[in-house]
């Protein structure tokens, strides 16, 4: 009688399972194994290396830590690639391609034989697509991050990507920095392994997942090229031979409240818009949503802790050395629902008992003396965005969270690039930069919502402006940039209803955001708007067809839990 555990789980369909089991175990015996190396429990690991994704440049060198913690502990670890995406290596942009490795990942974690898996990411939309992906497979899984890089200098001047690339081409624009400091800037940003250095979205989710109870604790800020990190990843390995004889799957610990938990922690941290995209996407694969007016009640209560780029000064390396998500956890610790279990088995309470033996307040304050009262996020509704949109409050300017402008439309990415710069481009500072039919659909959430300044302005000294789409951006970017709006322009979105000259009004105060237009006018507008066909074949297709909004992560709708 076949046993279903180990490699004799999920067997090949012969028909004859016994069959299937005697030829797994040959394969399996040409690869050198021993019967009693095979007779362990399987821990799967699932690389994404590629060489289109520097992030993960020293993902080989994890994997051999992995798997070196997986034997101490008893098991057998099997590698297998997954698909990587490496964000800037992606058109037209990663999160179109975030689903398709969701689905890879879980299709492969259920299609053999593993009684438990490690995930290794960290780029950007790597770590949502492998947390979705287990989360539907449904088999315990714990997730180690790569880690962020460590930061260069140039001219006495510590650069970190992207933060620093961003603020150095916006001088470029300008006219500050001549072609030549550019491209020697360009050498500097990132010089070693890792993601960026800031608190882009990649090191949101990794603080996120340890948040959430998917990692280690003390495993998300490590810098990847930091000997730490290869002692997480074997302890890791460990880690997984422990979950896959207790058999606890991972949505035993992605719930409401470690999600609830996980918010808290992105709004203290000052972290990515991206992160609340990935959150409802998770959310989703274990039946439940990420309200935005939840997020706002939260937002109202979680003071931002954290001093990092791109709405603070430092970088990961710092905030890895000031305590990391351990001393943020600490500090939220009255905030938090403190019965949630990790990956170890352990609860939050139980984790938090002894406190950290050093914090640097320059980098982590305290919840008594935070850098700001209210959290880094928050969402905005009205008719311009009826299911929602988003702004980093933590990077905006405060004297744009009231105001009241002119809209300069641009209907797409094309006619952004085309007109931008434009020297006869009617725009004036206190004007509202609107990007339309850049959402999911419209052109697949591109990070383009950071609108550059018309360079004419950018050259007079304007820094900021307030700015409007349907599209993301870079969790490195930084403005008064309002992003997400819902429903989108390419589906009838209010949105894509606006027009140059328009008024519009954003009130942070009343989390309202408004085009000043009769509705009977607009009324009149929407009989002209036309859904944009689907592509001809293929995942394109498949995307076009699926996607949901982004209140609901843009997950595929045939993905998430009913």
């Amino acid at each position: 009688m076949s046993r279903r555990t180990g490699l004799d789980s999920r067997l090949t369909s012969y028909g004859d399972p016994e069959f299937a089991r005697y030829l797994r175990r040959s394969f399996a015996k040409s690869m050198g194994y021993s019967s009693e190396m095979l007779d362990r429990p399987i821990v799967g690991v699932a690389t994404s290396a590629s060489g289109f994704n520097n992030c993960h440049r020293l993902v080989p060198e994890l994997t051999e830590a992995v798997t070196r913690g997986v034997v101490a502990a008893g098991g057998l670890p099997l590698a297998f690639p997954t698909i990587s995406l490496g964000e800037v290596f992606l058109s037209p942009t990663s999160l179109v391609f975030r689903n398709l490795m969701a689905m890879d990942v879980e299709e492969m974690i259920r299609a053999q034989p593993m009684s438990a898996v490690v995930l290794i990411g960290g780029c950007d939309k790597t770590v949502p697509a492998q947390l979705m992906g287990a989360l539907s497979a449904g088999v315990p899984a714990i997730q180690l991050v790569v880690g962020p890089m460590m930061t260069g200098r140039y001219h006495g001047e510590r650069l970190g990507a992207c933060t620093d690339c961003r603020r150095f081409w916006a001088r470029y624009r300008a006219g500050e920095v001549t072609a030549e400091e550019i491209a020697a800037v360009e050498d500097t940003l990132a010089v070693t392994a890792g993601t960026c250095a800031v608190m882009g979205t990649a090191s949101t989710m990794a603080c996120l997942t340890e948040a959430l109870g998917m990692s280690l604790p003390g495993s998300a800020a490590t810098p990847a090229v930091h000997a730490d990190r290869l002692r997480i990843a074997e302890a890791t390995g460990a880690q997984a031979v422990r979950l896959s004889a207790n058999g606890v799957p991972p949505d035993q610990v992605v719930t409401r409240a470690s999600i609830d938990n996980a918010i808290r922690v992105l709004l203290a941290i000052g972290g990515s818009t991206n992160a609340v995209i990935h959150l409802a996407a998770i959310a989703g694969r274990v039946g439940l949503t990420v309200d935005l007016r939840r997020l706002n009640e939260l937002s109202e209560s979680t003071p931002v802790l954290v001093d990092l780029k791109p709405t603070g000064q430092h970088y990961m390396e710092d905030f890895h050395a000031a305590g990391g998500v351990g001393a943020v956890l600490h500090e939220l610790r009255a905030l938090l629902d403190l019965q949630c279990r990790s990956v170890t088995g352990q609860t939050l309470e139980e984790r938090l008992r002894d406190r950290p033996t050093f914090v640097d307040r320059a980098v982590i304050r305290s919840v008594e003396e935070p850098f700001q009262r209210d959290g880094g996020l928050l969402a905005l509704f009205g008719n311009l965005a009826p299911n929602g949109a988003i702004l980093k409050r933590s990077a905006a300017d405060a004297r744009l969270f009231e105001h009241e402008g002119r809209a300069v439309v641009f209907t797409g990415l094309e006619d952004l690039a085309a007109r931008i710069d434009d020297p006869a481009l009617d725009v004036t500072p206190d004007d509202v930069l609107v990007l339309q039919n850049a959402g999911p659909i419209g052109a697949g959430m591109p990070e383009a919502g950071y609108l550059p300044i018309p360079s004419k302005l950018a050259r007079a000294g304007v820094k900021d402006m307030l700015r409007i789409s349907d599209a993301r951006m870079s969790g490195t970017a930084f403005g008064t940039v309002i992003l997400h709006v819902s429903p989108e322009c390419a589906i009838g979105g209010p949105l894509g209803l606006v027009r140059s000259g328009d008024r519009i009004r954003v009130s942070v105060k009343e989390r309202r955001l408004d085009v000043l237009v009769d509705e009977r006018e607009l009324d009149g507008r929407r009989s002209e708007a036309a859904r944009p066909p689907l592509p001809p074949r293929g995942y394109a297709r498949l995307y076009a067809q699926s996607v949901l909004g982004a209140e609901l992560g843009c997950d595929f709708d045939f993905l998430r839990r009913a």
